[in-house]
């Protein structure tokens, strides 16, 4: 049986997403679940956010794509395109509220993913069939003998009778039942018991899925958000990366030696300092030399963007490409 998932990110006053699924897992960030059949989609709302910026990036680093509800134009949603261009979510709906019209926000999106988003009015019986629909469209892709892959953790707990349980989201390849994996950055190795799929079991799951993994050979204790269980030997830990940078354009000044900024990358929002900094001829494409508070899990080649706490109304640096 293929379960095809389609994962979408909610950025709309908090509660919203109630009249499209059913309310999950809800503690920093809320997830809802809509299913049809074996379709079936999980959106994330950022519930701590504006307070927090780090489940803002929670749900658009785990999203295929966004709804983005605009009420008022403001600072808020101005933060929302940038994360969403910074993490190239590139597929999404805009719905306008309180005779907003696309002229309104027009000049925001100019040049951004949102850009090519559609913008509908407001109709959930037709948001939600639209999305079952998308989510049917995903193909299906079966692992191979030798495929490897990662889980991002975003909760972890102990069950009685079963033991350790961790529910995330497969972020690259493949994870099967019994396979053994490296747990990261910790190094530790586990086995995966069960590996599940809105509540049914499966054999495997593939990058989108949402999935609840029972381990054995590791205790819940050992676990952290962020931690990545991973088949895969080119996915490394680091204390240090020097990066490509890409700021955004309302970025007004050069990145300065000692700042701390934080890094977010899969569930990892981590605070780092740059000890580097190298603007060659483009101050907006510097390279950077980050040293990491804890370390970083990431595969080569993959992006994570850079947030900047103290930053007011412009906490969204840029991209930074890891190498």
């Amino acid at each position: 049986m293929y379960m095809p998932n389609l994962t979408v990110a909610v950025l709309a006053p908090n509660g919203y997403t109630r009249d499209l699924g059913k309310k999950g897992t809800s503690t920093d960030i809320t997830f809802y679940n809509l299913k049809r059949g074996h379709d079936t989609v999980t959106l994330l709302e950022p519930t701590r956010y504006p307070d927090r910026l780090a489940p803002l990036f929670y749900v658009v680093s785990m999203a295929h794509e966004a709804i983005v509800v605009v009420e008022e134009i403001t600072s808020m949603f101005a933060e929302w395109v940038l994360i969403l261009d910074c993490a190239d979510v590139s597929v999404g709906t805009i719905i306008l509220k309180n005779y907003l019209q696309p002229s309104d926000i027009a000049p925001l999106i100019k040049g951004t993913v949102l850009e090519n988003y559609d913008i509908c009015e407001e109709d959930f019986i037709k948001l939600s069939a639209n999305l079952l629909v998308r989510a049917a469209a995903q193909p299906e892709i079966k692992p191979n003998g030798d495929a490897v892959g990662s889980v991002s953790v975003d909760h972890y707990f102990n069950v009685r009778g079963i033991g350790t349980v961790i529910l995330g989201c497969v972020v690259d390849g493949w994870i099967k039942k019994h396979d053994k994996v490296r747990v990261e950055p910790i190094g530790k190795m586990a086995q995966i018991r069960s590996v599940q799929k809105h509540d049914d079991d499966f054999a495997w799951a593939c990058a989108g899925d949402r999935v609840g993994c029972a381990l054995k050979d590791i205790e819940a204790e050992d676990l952290n958000r962020g931690f990545v269980l991973t088949t895969d030997p080119q996915v490394i830990s680091s204390m240090t990366v020097t990066v490509q940078a890409e700021l955004v354009k309302y970025w007004s000044s050069t990145m300065k030696e000692h700042m701390v900024v934080s890094v977010g990358h899969w569930m990892q929002f981590l605070a780092a300092r740059v000890t580097t900094v190298d603007n060659g001829t483009d101050w907006h494409k510097p390279m950077l030399t980050l040293e990491m508070e804890t370390p970083l899990v990431y595969k080569p080649g993959d992006r994570a963007i850079l947030h900047y706490l103290d930053g007011g109304k412009l906490r969204v640096i840029g991209t930074i490409f890891l190498t």
